[in-house]
């Protein structure tokens, strides 16, 4: 049932079908982004693929089942936000789910690991989730919607050498947490994800990372199991459709929540003989960004605030 200003009724989306509802995915021109808005779109929804890699991006809107558009935006800018919400909703219509996704990692000495660098993951994946939220909301609230903060197990335990994707996933999941007491009254709910391995492109490298190789090596088994973004985007699109407060991928994360307080001493000393192993002239070499969309995010990011000034 709709209201007479159009917003679907706070009891009619929990436990129906996503079909015919308009869902917006930032970070969608690969990995989980990418295999998320192609299930939603089989779910029959409509889907915004937001992105900063627009040839990329408007490829994987293409191949959608179901109606959806490509907009070029980076999370971090305001303004362009807001003009992609625009065109959601005037090609679309408003947003019933919108899903704060897009993210980079850089690894690496915090000493060694470029200012701007350390800030741009910040801005990307905590300033630009809630720039993500503050664009979407007034649609949210019309549909009373869902909004999915896509975190990580690095908000449980924080690695050395990535202090600022550990930093900004744990700041992301506090906001996530405090927008949710906010919103609910108006018939919005929030949801966190927390990810673990997942094969992106991101941890393609991980092996050649010494504290993510570490990290890995010392968990059981079962933990150390690479996750496709396709099993993943699975698992999101069942919490999505249950309006779930947290999402959990793999499912056995939820049974780590009660042990959240014990993760940062066994990360750091998991890793203390590792960093203590290595000199330290390889250990900043290893200063850089994870992953081709991060890379591409770092270059655009570049070409921008450094243009070229040559003779």
């Amino acid at each position: 049932m709709r209201d007479p200003e159009g917003a679907v009724g706070p009891r009619s989306f929990p436990g129906t079908p996503l079909r015919g509802r308009v869902a917006v995915v930032t970070g969608a021109a690969r990995g989980v982004g990418e295999a998320l808005a192609r299930r939603l779109s089989a779910a029959g929804m409509s889907v915004a693929l937001l992105g900063r890699e627009r040839e990329t991006l408007c490829r994987a809107a293409a191949s959608l089942p179901n109606r959806s558009i490509c907009v070029e935006a980076d999370v971090t800018d305001r303004d362009a936000l807001s003009n992609a919400a625009h065109q959601v909703v005037t090609e679309l219509g408003p947003a019933s789910v919108v899903v704060a996704n897009a993210g980079i990692a850089a690894g690496g000495p915090f000493v060694s690991t470029e200012a701007e660098l350390w800030q741009r993951v910040i801005d990307v994946n905590l300033v630009g989730a809630a720039n993500t939220a503050r664009a979407f909301l007034p649609q949210l609230a019309r549909t009373r919607g869902y909004f999915l903060e896509i975190a990580s197990t690095a908000a449980f335990g924080s690695a050395p050498m990535m202090s600022a994707y550990c930093a900004s996933k744990a700041g992301a999941e506090s906001f996530a947490l405090a927008l949710r007491g906010e919103v609910e009254p108006d018939g919005v709910a929030v949801g966190i994800a927390y990810l673990h391995w997942t094969g992106t492109d991101m941890v393609a490298g991980i092996d050649d990372h010494p504290v993510l190789q570490a990290l890995r090596r010392n968990q059981p088994s079962f933990a150390r199991r690479v996750h496709t973004p396709a099993q993943v985007a699975d698992w999101l699109t069942r919490g999505i459709t249950r309006r779930a407060h947290q999402i959990y991928a793999p499912p056995w994360l939820r049974w780590c929540q009660p042990l959240r307080p014990l993760f940062p001493t066994l990360v750091a000393r998991l890793t203390r003989h590792e960093l203590k192993s290595r000199p330290r002239d390889e250990l900043a070499a290893a200063v850089g960004v994870l992953g081709a969309g991060g890379r591409a995010d770092w270059s655009s990011y570049l070409s921008t605030t450094r243009p070229h000034t040559g003779p």
